[in-house]
């Protein structure tokens, strides 16, 4: 029993972390049919810039609790910056051309943000670990885990139930199903789809740098942190379907709960569940759990 329960908790909370990593990335996709490669530097800069503002607010010697806004205050900053850069001085000179250009073209920014990481933080390691332990810890049952943990699920949920309200019960949400459905019809409409795909892209990055924000504090951040991350999250879209904001849940909770049950009872076959349940999914159904059939038009 305390191991299933270990296996539930630590795979929710490497769910939630993985949810928040890749809502970002399925959005996008099903907004705008853009494969975002460049969506695990978005992560990175989150994180860096995490880092670098956590220390400088303990440094400043403020109350320790305030420092939880400096990861948010990050993630927004980061994104904001980076999803406009991308978007209006990049992407949209290839809007309409073929999918695999569009691939290589964020493959390209992929390349060039990680370096410009190393360009601007060295190779050296920051951490932003004052905050872990500010939380404290919560026993269950025998088990022992930090608040922090925890609170990560609290926040996948929030962010889950915000984009939820956001596109069913918002102005906004209907604009945008209207051009998922059909971009040509919803200009003929009179809908801006620039500035919708400009606020879905920004939005989307803002979310990959949340994830990073957020993870900081339990890791070391490293030149390379954003490699890991895009083949997780392309996994969890995969598994999920691409462009579902559903699937990106189920997704992250299969991905998250497998991981957890091979940490615990069968370490050495970790590194391979993942890509072993991606496969699986993917010849049952090509598309995803969530994903819808691509329609062509003759």
């Amino acid at each position: 029993m305390l191991t299933a329960l270990a296996i539930l908790i630590d795979g929710l909370v490497y769910s939630s972390w993985l949810f928040i990593v890749a809502v970002g990335l399925s959005l996008i996709f099903g907004v705008m049919k853009i494969l975002n490669v460049a969506h695990g530097s978005l992560y990175a800069f989150g994180a860096y810039g995490a880092a670098t503002m956590v220390g400088i607010y303990f440094d400043a010697g403020w109350a320790p609790l305030g420092s939880f806004a400096m990861l948010l205050l990050a993630a927004l900053v980061m994104g904001a910056i980076l999803g406009i850069v991308l978007e209006r001085g990049l992407l949209r000179f290839v809007y309409g051309r073929d999918e695999v250009i569009i691939v290589l073209v964020t493959y390209a920014a992929f390349l060039i943000l990680e370096d410009v990481i190393k360009l601007i933080w060295g190779v050296d390691p920051y951490y932003a670990a004052q905050l872990y332990g500010l939380l404290g810890m919560t026993e269950i049952s025998l088990l022992v885990f930090s608040n922090y943990d925890l609170a990560l699920i609290g926040l996948a949920l929030f962010i889950g139930g915000s984009l939820w309200l956001a596109i069913n019960r918002t102005r906004w949400g209907k604009l945008l199903l209207a051009v998922i459905h059909d971009r040509e019809m919803s200009q003929a409409f009179g809908i801006n789809v620039t500035r919708v795909y400009t606020v879905t892209f920004v939005l989307g990055a803002v979310l990959g740098a949340l994830g990073g924000a957020f993870t900081a504090p339990m890791i070391s951040v490293t030149p390379g942190i954003g490699v890991e991350v895009i083949i997780l999250a392309f996994a969890v879209v995969v598994i999920g379907g691409m462009g579902s904001v559903p699937g990106a849940v189920i997704g992250s909770l299969i991905v998250g709960l497998s991981r957890a049950a091979a940490v615990h009872l069968l370490p050495e076959i970790e590194l391979f569940v993942i890509y072993g349940v991606m496969s699986l999914v993917l010849i049952v159904r090509p598309q995803g759990l969530f994903g819808k059939t691509a329609e062509k038009r003759i």
